[in-house]
Formats: C-alpha cells, sequence, structure tokens
C-alpha cells in the first residue's frame, strides 16, 4: 500500500518500521515538531523524526495538523491510507475521508476499554491483569472507530509503564501489519464498538503522582508502576520531593503512622494502610535516580514521616 505515517513517541517507532520492512510505500512521514526537553532545554526530535530521517522519508513537522498545506499535500500524495501511532494531535473530521482506506490507527487498549490518551498508565493504575492493542479506524470521536483487530498482552507484575509499553509497541506493529495486509484484499471488516462498555483513560495530570500513604499497598504499588516515566510517583522529605521510580510491597499489620519511612535490612519502607511500600530505586529533588540501599544510607535519621507537601 502507499501510506503516510504519522506518529511522534518511541511507541511509534516499531510500527513505522513494520511497515517499511514488510514492503509498502510509506512516502511521507508526519511527526511533532522537536521540543525542549531536559534541564539544558536542549530542542529533541521525536524519535519518529529520527527513524523518518535514517530511512530517507520525506517528513513534515507542522505546528497544528489542521494548517492547509497538510490537505494539499495529501490530495497529491494521494495515499491508500494513513497510519496514526500516538501523533498527539486529534485529527480534522474532514481528512479523515480523504484517503481511500481512510486513518488507521493503533491504541494501546482493548477498546472500548481505555479509550484517550493515557491507555497504558491506567491500566496498570488499576490493576488491571490484561491489556492489549486495538486497530481501529478513525472517526470524529475520541477512540470510538470501529476496530479491525485485537490482541490481548498480560500485564506482569514487574511491568510497569515503560515496559508494558515496549511490548503493546511490537505488539501493535504485528497487527498493523496483518490489519492492512487484510484491508489491501479486502480480507477484514471493522466491527462497531460496542460504546456502553467504554472506559476513558485521559492525560496523567502532575498532581496524580503525590502519594497518598493512606490507601492500600497494592493501590499505591500499582500507582508507582503506572505513573513512570512522567509524572512518576511522588512524596516530599523534610519539603523536598522524593520520586518512586520502582518499588514493591509487603501485607502486614502495624500501628505506625501513615507515611513513615524506617531503614530495613532492604534498604528502607515507608508505612501504608495495610503493610509497607519497599522503594527500590528513588531520586531526591535535584538528584540522579539512586538504588534504594544507597539512599538509606545516606539518612541521618533512622525513621522519617514522609510528607504530602
Amino acid at each position: 500500500m502507499r501510506l503516510v505515517f504519522m506518529g511522534t513517541p518511541e511507541f511509534a517507532v516499531p510500527s513505522l518500521n513494520a511497515l517499511i520492512e514488510s514492503g509498502h510505500d510509506v512516502v511521507l512521514v508526519i511527526t511533532q515538531p522537536d521540543r525542549p526537553q531536559g534541564r539544558g532545554r536542549r530542542c529533541i526530535p521525536p524519535p519518529v523524526k529520527v527513524e523518518a530521517l535514517r530511512n530517507d522519508i520525506p517528513l513534515i513537522q507542522p505546528e497544528r495538523i489542521k494548517e492547509g498545506d497538510i490537505y494539499k499535500m495529501l490530495n497529491e500524495i494521494r495515499p491508500d491510507a494513513v497510519v496514526v501511532v500516538a501523533y498527539g494531535q486529534i485529527i480534522p473530521e474532514d481528512m479523515l475521508s480523504m484517503p481511500r482506506h481512510g486513518f488507521i490507527n493503533v491504541h494501546a487498549s482493548l477498546l472500548p476499554l481505555y479509550r484517550g490518551a493515557a491507555p497504558i498508565n491506567r491500566a496498570i493504575m488499576d490493576g488491571c491483569k490484561v491489556t492489549g492493542v486495538s486497530i481501529m479506524r478513525l472517526d470524529a470521536g475520541l477512540d470510538t472507530g470501529p476496530v479491525y483487530m485485537k490482541a490481548e498482552e498480560i500485564i506482569r507484575d514487574t511491568d510497569d509503564a515503560i515496559s508494558l509499553g515496549k511490548r503493546l509497541a511490537m505488539l501493535g506493529a504485528e497487527k498493523l501489519v496483518e490489519t492492512i495486509y487484510l484491508i489491501a484484499r479486502d480480507g477484514i471488516k471493522a466491527i462497531p464498538q460496542d460504546h456502553e462498555k467504554a472506559t476513558y483513560a485521559p492525560m496523567l495530570k502532575k498532581e496524580e503522582g503525590l502519594i497518598d500513604w493512606s490507601m492500600d499497598a497494592v493501590t499505591i504499588f500499582n500507582r508507582i508502576r503506572g505513573l513512570v516515566p512522567w509524572p512518576c510517583a511522588y512524596t516530599y522529605m523534610d519539603a523536598k520531593l522524593l520520586k518512586i521510580w520502582k518499588a514493591t510491597f509487603s501485607l502486614e499489620d502495624h500501628s505506625l503512622e501513615y507515611g513513615l519511612l524506617m531503614k530495613d535490612g532492604r534498604g528502607m519502607k515507608v508505612a501504608c494502610k495495610d503493610g509497607f511500600i519497599i522503594p527500590q530505586k528513588v531520586q531526591l529533588e535535584g538528584k540522579k535516580i539512586m538504588d534504594s540501599q544507597a539512599f538509606a544510607c545516606g539518612l541521618k535519621m533512622s525513621n522519617v514521616l514522609l510528607e504530602a507537601k
């Protein structure tokens, strides 16, 4: 097929590569502009841009997809379909019907569950044991279009949003290629979603990372896993922000104050409603990520009460 590819983050790269490797003619890549990142605020190109340049594919980076030149380019290129994988902007409704096979999207959930911007994070935060990918045709709604194909993926207890995202990116790429192969041969039809069963995965907010130590251990554990790499689960120690990048937990009865951090043989643990969170990787404000045992060795006190601010 003659395709245009729209995508931005690392999650989209396997899909772009899979299309190229399967012999499709990717004639244009559309991605977000370079953005300033990190402490130095250097402009960093999106991963999809890097991959497009590596494969000598023409590339554009419009600030807004609604720009008139995009319509003109699509009319001139006349792709069979536009593939969208985590592009980062809403596609205008009048653009969706321009390609013969429409806009085909890889979404990281089993639709109609977890429609929206953060399906991987929300599935982990909610304690789901299974998630997956859906290959769908975009319509005017928020992930409401008919679905061509779905595939499940187990959420492991050791997963966080990064590790699960990598597997879903590969699974999505595989199913995308299968779907396009069948579309080209009229061998598949998109099935409307059951909208009454829809759930939503709204964009993450920074304040969601703040840990409430009165919650149960499993809830806190799932939030820690689901909120990496941003905003990351965090608390405050001596008025400094402390991020918890990785942790496990133990269920134990205790009468300790919620949020009490204590040194122990494994590094440290923090009291919560029904047990303890056992941090494994932490990052104090202004510092690098550290192993919790090394961090605990630097603490002057054996017990510290973590705060909401």
